[in-house]
């Protein structure tokens, strides 16, 4: 009986269907991972904000979570470490299927993979492309792929939507403060989809595209006169004290300006834009800030 019972499971094994596997593209290319993970940790707040549109809740997340949105939605979430330090006791501890980093905790890829797989989500420089195809990745990942082309589809008719309030608005600078500090960001930055996506000429082009953006004065803004300033405060995306974005910019020289004089300075969603930036729900915020800001601009 013993015998026959063995023989029948052999049996059995052979003719069960393999684990189901699925194919996805991340920034270290294609990597095959098991469907549907059911447990996953978020080292990514751009790949946690798309994960929670899709329906998708994360096991566990970092320990600081600094977007509100975000934030709220991972409360019940172990916490597995930070960003650039993971804490590999809690992650084995929590048992993950799958493991997303990207970004800023891009280069804990390795560590974290000694516990379970991981993946790569980090955005090349189209991030706008980027942002709808790690959509459709995740949507491969967990069975949503449904879910993941609506998103998509919103998306695309956002940007529709901000390209035509967008067109003939002028030039435009994007400036990151930092306390009493201020860089200026160009095409090909990181906040560099914001011209593609709407279709603006830059007012400064020609600027430097390190991480940090290029060093700028009120003399610079003044100087290149900008019709739309485009603003993202670094130390209210992190939770930093200090001072604020518009006390920073406040002066004679940036009050001159035609962005400033026509009320078309443009005070980005922090978190969205710093933190969270090519997740879902990042997006829709801010290309629905931007296509507000048009619309309601004085043709004149």
């Amino acid at each position: 009986m013993r015998r026959l019972l063995l023989s029948s499971l052999t049996v059995a094994a052979l003719v069960a269907p393999a684990a189901a596997e699925i194919t996805v593209g991340t920034a270290q290319g294609e990597v095959t991972l098991p469907d549907a993970p059911r447990t996953v940790a978020v080292y990514d707040m751009a790949a946690l904000d798309s994960l929670l549109a899709l329906g998708v809740q994360p096991a566990g997340t970092i320990e600081n979570v600094t977007v509100p949105a975000l934030r709220a939605q991972v409360q019940d979430a172990a916490r597995v470490g930070t960003l650039f330090e993971p804490d590999l006791e809690a992650l084995a501890g929590l048992a993950p299927d799958l493991i997303v980093v990207g970004g800023r905790s891009s280069t804990q890829l390795a560590a974290v993979s000694q516990v379970a797989p991981a993946i790569d989500m980090t955005f090349g420089p189209d991030l706008l492309s980027d942002a709808r195809a790690r959509i459709d990745g995740y949507g491969a990942i967990f069975g949503k792929a449904g879910e993941a082309a609506e998103l998509n589809a919103s998306l695309d008719a956002q940007l529709a939507a901000l390209r035509e309030a967008a067109e003939g608005q002028g030039r435009a600078l994007i400036v990151l403060t930092n306390g009493t500090r201020m860089s200026a960001y160009g095409k090909g930055s990181r906040f560099g989809w914001i011209f593609e996506a709407a279709g603006l000429e830059e007012a400064a082009p020609g600027l430097d595209h390190a991480t940090h953006g290029q060093a700028i004065t009120h003399e610079f803004i003044a100087e290149v006169n900008p019709d739309w300033l485009f603003v993202v405060d670094r130390g209210a995306a992190i939770g930093e004290d200090g001072q604020g974005a518009e006390a920073t910019l406040r002066s004679a020289l940036v009050e001159g300006t035609a962005a400033w004089t026509r009320g078309q300075v443009v005070y980005l969603d922090p978190g969205a834009a710093y933190i969270s930036a090519g997740g879902y729900s990042a997006m829709s915020l801010l290309m629905g800030q931007l296509t507000d800001a048009f619309s309601a601009a004085d043709p004149s």
